[in-house]
């Protein structure tokens, strides 16, 4: 009984861990669109906030789950992660424009 009740509590947590990434993924989106330097300084902000809640509800999720239940969310982890910084990459080879680049 016990168990089923923390595996459901885990569960609802990665669904929580889950929306949250959505939300920093938003957050960042939004940041890679507006030209307004503050609006994008505060965006990539809340993002980063979501970030660190994201790193806290993993941690949960890490020590309340059995050992043989680990594997496949850390995969899964590693991929979206991989994929997030890939994306990352990509807007890095992409560069800002001239005009933001060039403030002084």
């Amino acid at each position: 009984m016990q168990n089923k009740k923390n595996q459901t509590s885990v569960t609802q947590m990665i669904q929580r861990c889950h929306k949250w990434r959505q939300k920093r993924k938003q957050y960042i989106d939004q940041a890679r669109q507006t030209s307004d330097e503050i609006e994008r300084e505060r965006l990539l902000q809340t993002a980063e906030h979501y970030g660190r809640i994201v790193n806290e509800e993993q941690t949960k999720i890490d020590s309340q789950r059995d050992q043989k239940d680990k594997t496949p969310v850390v995969e899964e982890i590693e991929a979206s992660e991989n994929s997030e910084q890939n994306d990352v990459a990509e807007d890095e080879e992409i560069g800002f424009p001239d005009f933001i680049t060039n403030l002084k």
